[in-house]
């Protein structure tokens, strides 16, 4: 799986806003590195630099210089509708009759063939084949005929699918968030402005306050001097779908999402493992960085029990290794894995390990990981996971592998142990997860390991009643 995207959005009483952004994008560059953004205003006029790679290939300090304004937006994404590309990276911005318009997504609609065939059929000219363009089209379209909250209302009637965004009207910075909450989104005071941005480490970043989260279907507007800020809650549902997988991967372990720390989230998690799961051996170890939260729990959980248990970093982790070494072979993709990590044979050789992740997708680096340890001497390898089996793809956001590749969408957890050839094999209930985040499963999206989800996606269930609007009649934001 690979992280979704960052949004941010910045209003400044009197300095620029390019080099606050340009830290904020750094802060949430765990959650894209495809390509980077940012949109500024300096109340005459829009100025933006977008392109592809990680936020300080983009970005050079004449770029910075030149998005000048106390107002901006930024934007860091890897592709999950509309491919690679510079066309794709965001923020999405355009002019038209009433003003410029800057917009970046966080998420997936599932209806953006429908409404982007109705406004081509008006006469709008599309540049590429991602929702992102869809909405800003929609947007100023509506932006013609109603004023700026209106517009959004608008918008958001005709949308269907998971939507966390920025936006940047003329010098006015907004943020929304879809009516199921599925993505996170918090606002946060500067000693001189307001920050709206995906995860509150960017906030931290900035020295700011978190003050909470962006509600579902919230729409916030930035005073473009930066003295406050004004909220409409423009959509209310009975239930929310928040990700679970934001606290169980996605989102950084210092960030607080739903008024909860990440980071004791997972740990909470990693205690639940144990009492559901837990294996008495002579070492626990995480993958890293992935599983080394849920590790913690799970060790702290093991010797409040008696259990005799050592916590270690049991694999090094080379850090400059990334997507983009040339894999060619089978054989050198598996040697791939020994290039990321790195056994640690003091700690391994001659014991039994448990090996804690956070997921297994495709069961390829799980396979590689407990021959790893095998290698190096490893008498028995148990592996915990500190989230249910993936059983189906994430249509919201997530680069998540397909049916046909998902390991747990036609196996037994047996079947799984065997494959990965580990000796013992257990997976996080779903009644956990629920417990560990406080809410109950009808305000979670839980589809990746249900099957069943919180919006209405052609040939899959639902698990609420809930349809996507029509296209083409009107609408309420409330349908």
């Amino acid at each position: 799986m690979h992280e979704k995207c960052g949004v941010v959005g910045i209003s400044l009483s009197d300095r620029g806003a390019a080099r606050p952004l340009y830290y904020s994008l750094y802060a949430l560059q765990h959650r894209g590195q495809e390509a980077a953004g940012i949109v500024t205003h300096d109340g005459f006029q829009q100025h933006d630099h977008v392109g592809t790679g990680m936020v300080g290939d983009v970005f050079d300090q004449e770029d910075l210089d030149q998005l000048n304004g106390p107002n901006g937006i930024g934007h860091v994404r890897y592709p999950t509708q509309g491919g690679l590309g510079a066309c794709c990276a965001q923020p999405f911005s355009v002019s038209f009759k009433s003003g410029s318009l800057g917009l970046s997504h966080n998420g997936n609609l599932v209806n953006t063939d429908e409404v982007r065939q109705e406004l081509a059929d008006l006469g709008h000219a599309f540049t590429s084949n991602g929702d992102t363009e869809v909405i800003a089209h929609d947007l100023a379209r509506n932006l013609l005929e109603e004023d700026l909250v209106r517009a959004v209302k608008s918008t958001m009637s005709r949308i269907h699918g998971s939507y966390s965004l920025t936006i940047m009207h003329d010098e006015t910075v907004l943020g929304v968030r879809d009516p199921q909450g599925n993505r996170p989104l918090c606002i946060g005071e500067l000693e001189d402005g307001y920050v709206i941005a995906s995860e509150s480490a960017a906030i931290d970043t900035l020295d700011g306050e978190l003050i909470r989260d962006v509600k579902p279907g919230e729409l916030v507007v930035l005073k473009p001097d930066g003295s406050g800020y004004d909220t409409y809650q423009l959509v209310e549902r009975e239930n929310t779908a928040h990700c679970f997988f934001e606290h169980v991967y996605f989102a950084r372990p210092d960030s607080v999402i739903n008024d909860e720390l990440v980071y004791e989230v997972r740990r909470n998690l990693g205690e639940a493992l144990w009492n559901e799961s837990g294996v008495e051996t002579d070492v626990v170890m995480p993958v890293p960085d992935s599983g080394r939260s849920f590790a913690s729990g799970y060790a702290e959980a093991a010797a409040e029990d008696g259990a005799d248990v050592e916590f270690a970093e049991g694999l090094m982790k080379n850090r400059y290794v990334g997507r983009t070494f040339i894999m060619p072979t089978q054989d050198e993709r598996e040697r791939a894995v020994r290039l990321k990590l790195n056994p640690i044979k003091s700690t391994i050789e001659g014991r039994s390990v448990t090996l804690i992740d956070d997921s297994i997708v495709r069961g390829t680096t799980s396979t590689q990981l407990i021959e790893l340890l095998r290698d190096a001497g490893a008498e028995e390898v148990h592996v915990r996971i500190g989230a249910p089996p993936i059983v189906a793809p994430c249509y919201l956001g997530i680069d998540m592998a397909t049916r046909e590749e998902l390991i747990a969408s036609d196996r037994s957890v047996e079947d799984i142990r065997d494959h990965v050839g580990a000796d013992s094999l257990s997976y996080l209930s779903i009644g956990a997860i629920t417990e560990a985040l406080g809410k109950d499963d009808t305000d979670l999206c839980l589809g990746c390991v249900t099957g069943k989800y919180p919006y209405d996606i052609e040939g899959e269930e639902r698990d609420r009643d809930v349809t996507r609007p029509t296209i083409g009649s009107p609408a309420s934001a409330d349908d």
